[in-house]
This record gives structure tokens, C-alpha cells and sequence, in this order.
């Protein structure tokens, strides 16, 4: 039954097919059929070749696309790196999400991305593996405190401290001390990120003025408190922390400076680039035998040989010593050398003969110091009337620290009628001093403390009879006061034997280097600092 169904059908289909085919015949024996024919061929060969060219400018599906990316991971640190390139102003991150919209006012780069995963994929990765800050403390701050502001974890800044704590004493660090901090940038896992970029964002983070957070793992701090001395402070390999300690070797060079006086000696010394600490030793050195205020003339001149210490980089560093120097004044010379007869007693200097230039009393006891009266009868402003000045006044504004012209013992210190203020210092052998009109006492003197030659005492003023700010000076020879600028006061030691054998020795071999070396007499250009010459 099936098989005659099939063969009906397949009579029927070979019925049609003559049929058509006859009818094709008979359409394309006749012209019209033909050109038929060829017209409806050539509008379909143009039709699909316009449906072609128009599938070609639609825009595929997003469907699947939006889908897929809605679901991609983006690794954390190409997220920090497109937000570090402003293509990211605050982000959302949670374990699901997907990544949505774009900040409309940022600048973008099409390849910042395909950059990105490119070095990803090659396992390269172009930022520092290090990240450096300087971290300045101010007024108030605490160590601890000025490191988690810049970033480093309060666990790690605390365990640094405890570290620097044993190798050096925090509590000298002061305001303004700066320290190089570096970190290794903090590191996160792949994570999906939500990204919302609200317009105040960034306000809102900083308002609450807490700490920020961490940027990464604290490796080292390392800071230099003086310039011949460094510090630092690493992680190890446990995660502590240990500091060290470091003394830069330093290097002592030789300088022989000098220059004519036109004003005062510090001024000229200043001139010519000698460091201000020296120029302060070298007025000590001469404070003996010259009188600042009265023996120095415009023209005079003076010559120096002291050392230097440099750090290994060439900063100078600290002061050495003075081994020489020389004051031309009108009428004599004067020349000191250094020299050190017993290794266990301070150096002293000594004229070319040998003979200390220390006396038992300095010629003036303040810095700078104008006579405005000298010793004898006066008409006395105050009382109205003529008596006897028993010592001599200098000129010096009220606060001029005031040194003891010897060293002794400290008799008075207290009110003493028209002198006001007043010190009375015992140097033996019936020599005492006195000082009046202080405005202050320096700490620590009082009756029955000791004092040595130079020590600040007090301070000048204006109290008592006075009418104007001053010191009064005196010298006494068993109580009886003398005229301080005409006193005839013991010398110091003089050398002989061996220890001047050995001064003269020395004294040559100073005098051979001062002539082989040239006189730096010139301030460095545009610079107040020290010279760059050395030998």
C-alpha cells in the first residue's frame, strides 16, 4: 500500500516537471521570455548585493557582550594603575558586580586598557617596585605621629620607633627634621569592582580628617640628624625592625685665611670666609693682649691657620682647632701659636718665645664694648655733684652677655645700693673684680660658685643709679679699687726645658705650612658658606 503511494507521488512530481519545463520552452522561444528572463535575474543579483553591504553597518548584538563583561574580573592593581592614570575616581568593591559607567569628564585613552592587559599578560609591569616620600616633622608632632599621617601603618610606625629608641634618643628630634620613608606598594588579589563615580566623592573621604590608610608595607626610614651622622631604620627579613647608627668619617683640611680691618675684626674675618665659630675662638685667643675697642685702627690686618672637618661628599662639618694667628696692628704684632705641654690639660697659646698669652684678667668683659666713662673724678649724672669713679662704664645695650674677666670664686651676687645688681668675683692673691647695673643673673651664680675666664655671669642693665643702660666695671687690689686699664696683672706660665724644645719645633713646622700655603682672603661668591678650598 505504502510502496503505490510513493510511486503515485513520484508520477505525479515527473507530470509537473514536463509540464514546467514545456512551459519554460515555450517562454523562452519567444523574445519577450528571454529578456524576462534576464531582467528578473539582474534585480536579484542587485539585491542581495545591497542586502549584503547594509548587514555590514549594523551593529552586532551587545547582549552577549554586556553579559560577559558584566561578569569579567579585573585584577586589583590594573585598577589602581587606570585610577593612578585618572580613568577611575572611586570605586565600590565587593565579591560580585560588574563594571559600569565612565567618569564624563575624564580624559580617556582607548589604549590605556589594551595596554594594561598586555603587560599583564606578559608578566611585566612598569611601576616602581618601591615607593619614596620625605616626611618633615613640625611643631608638635610626635615621630609616630608624622609617619602614620604619611601613610605608614600605626603597627609598623610604632615598632620603628621602639627600634630607633635603642640606637638613639628620640626626644632630641625637633621640628623640622625630615625623614626618607619607603614602602613596598600594598598588593591585592584579582576582584570584580563596582565603579560609581559620585561628584563629591573625594570630599567626603578627607572630611572626617582621620589618618589615611596605609599605602604599603614600611621597609625603611633613614634620616641624618647632624651632617657627620646618619640613621636608619629597616624591616628584616621577619618582618622586625633593627636600626643602626652611622658615623661618616670625616677629614680634617687646612686653611690659611686672612684680610685687612676696615671696621672690626669679626666683620673682616665674616669677609673673608671664615667660619663664624673660629672667628669666636680667635677674639678669645687675643682677648688678653688686645683691647677690641681701643687698639683696633681701619688698616690693621690679621692671618689664620685653623682645620676644617668635611663630610666624605665635601659638606663641611664641624670645627677643628686653630693653630695659628696673627693680629698687624699699627705699631706691633701680635702671634699666637697652639700648643698642648700636658695631653691631659686643655691647649693654651703662646707668643713666638714661649710665653702663654693668658694673663689672670681679660682687658674687657663684654663683646663690643664703647668707654662711655673712664676711671677718676666725674661730675656723677645722678647725684648732681663731682666724686670719684672708681672703675670704668661700657656702653652696651641692656641684655650684652657680661664674662668674668678671671677665674674665681663668686663673693656677691645681689643688690648693693647705687650698683644695683651686682657681682664681686675673688681671683686670689688679693685680685677681685666687680660687675654692676646687671639687668640678670645667669643661671647658676651665686655667692660660693665657682667661675672660670670667659664664663657668662650675667647680663648688663640698668638698675641703680644709672641713667642709661651700662656696665660698670672694677678692679680691686686688696679692696682697694684701681684703674682697670692701667693694673699690672700676672701673666700665664712661660715654657721651658723640654716643653720648649717641643714648642719650637712645632712653631717651625707651622711657620713651613703658613708658607707654602696661599691667604684665602675672599668670601665665596653669592655663598656665605665655607669656602671651597682645600689642601
Amino acid at each position: 500500500m505504502g510502496r503505490r503511494r510513493d510511486a503515485s507521488s513520484f508520477d505525479n512530481f515527473l507530470v509537473e516537471w514536463r509540464v514546467s519545463a514545456r512551459a519554460a520552452a515555450n517562454a523562452l522561444s519567444t523574445t519577450d521570455g528571454r529578456w524576462a528572463l534576464v531582467s528578473t535575474s539582474l534585480t536579484a543579483v542587485l539585491a542581495g548585493a545591497i542586502a549584503w553591504l547594509a548587514a555590514g553597518t549594523i551593529p552586532p548584538s551587545t547582549s552577549r557582550y554586556e553579559a560577559s563583561r558584566e561578569q569579567s574580573l579585573l585584577p586589583y592593581q590594573l585598577f589602581l594603575r587606570l585610577a593612578a592614570h585618572g580613568k577611575a575616581n572611586y570605586a565600590s568593591i565587593g565579591p560580585s558586580g560588574s563594571i559600569t559607567g565612565s567618569p564624563a569628564d575624564a580624559a580617556y585613552d582607548p589604549n590605556a586598557l589594551d595596554n594594561s592587559l598586555a603587560d599583564e599578560r606578559a608578566g611585566t609591569d612598569n611601576r616602581p617596585s618601591i615607593d619614596s616620600r620625605t616626611v618633615t616633622m613640625d611643631s608638635g608632632d610626635t615621630l609616630v605621629g608624622a609617619l602614620t599621617q604619611s601613610g605608614v601603618s600605626a603597627e609598623d610606625a610604632s615598632a620603628a620607633v621602639v627600634a630607633l629608641a635603642k640606637v638613639y634618643n628620640t626626644r632630641s628630634l625637633r621640628a623640622g627634621q625630615s625623614f626618607e620613608v619607603t614602602f613596598k606598594p600594598a598588593e591585592g588579589p584579582a576582584v570584580q569592582i563596582t565603579y560609581t563615580p559620585p561628584h563629591s566623592a573625594s570630599a567626603a573621604n578627607d572630611s572626617d580628617g582621620s589618618a589615611p590608610e596605609p599605602v604599603g608595607q614600611l621597609l625603611s626610614i633613614s634620616f641624618s640628624p647632624t651632617v657627620d651622622h646618619d640613621v636608619s631604620i629597616a624591616r628584616t627579613t621577619d618582618g622586625s625592625f633593627v636600626a643602626q647608627d652611622a658615623q661618616k668619617k670625616l677629614e680634617a683640611h687646612y686653611h690659611h685665611a686672612g684680610a685687612t680691618i676696615d671696621s672690626s675684626l669679626y666683620l673682616a674675618a665674616m669677609q673673608a670666609g671664615i667660619p663664624a665659630d673660629v672667628v669666636v675662638d680667635m677674639i678669645h685667643m687675643f682677648s688678653y693682649e688686645v683691647d677690641f675697642q681701643r687698639d683696633i685702627r681701619p688698616g690693621d690686618s690679621f692671618e689664620v691657620l685653623y682645620d676644617y672637618y668635611y663630610t666624605p661628599d665635601g659638606q663641611p662639618a664641624k670645627q677643628g682647632e686653630i693653630s695659628y694667628a696673627v693680629m698687624k696692628l699699627a705699631g706691633r704684632t701680635v702671634a699666637l701659636y697652639r700648643y698642648q705641654p700636658n695631653p691631659n690639660e686643655p691647649a693654651d697659646f703662646f707668643n713666638a718665645k714661649g710665653q702663654s698669652a693668658k694673663s689672670m684678667l681679660m682687658k674687657t668683659p663684654v663683646d663690643g664694648a664703647r668707654i662711655s666713662s673712664g676711671f677718676g673724678m666725674r661730675f656723677h649724672p645722678v647725684l648732681g655733684y663731682s666724686r670719684m669713679h672708681k672703675g670704668i662704664d661700657f656702653a652696651v645695650p641692656v641684655g650684652t652677655p657680661v664674662m668674668a674677666a678671671g677665674t674665681g670664686t663668686v663673693v656677691m651676687a645681689g643688690l648693693s645700693n647705687g650698683y644695683g645688681n651686682y657681682v664681686r668675683i675673688n681671683m686670689g692673691n688679693g685680685y677681685q673684680t666687680a660687675y654692676g647695673h646687671l639687668s640678670r643673673y645667669a643661671p647658676g651664680i651665686h655667692k660660693g660658685s665657682h667661675v672660670h675666664q670667659g664664663q657668662i655671669i650675667a647680663y648688663s642693665g640698668n638698675t641703680g643709679l644709672s641713667t642709661g643702660p651700662h656696665l660698670h666695671y672694677e678692679i680691686l687690689v686688696n679692696n682697694e679699687q684701681v684703674n682697670p686699664l692701667k693694673v699690672k696683672v700676672a701673666t700665664g706660665r712661660k715654657l721651658g726645658g723640654k716643653d720648649l724644645r717641643d714648642f719650637l719645633q712645632q712653631r717651625t713646622h707651622v711657620d713651613t705650612k703658613i708658607a707654602a700655603m696661599p691667604l684665602e682672603t675672599k668670601l665665596a661668591e653669592g655663598t656665605s658658606e665655607l669656602r671651597a678650598a682645600k689642601d
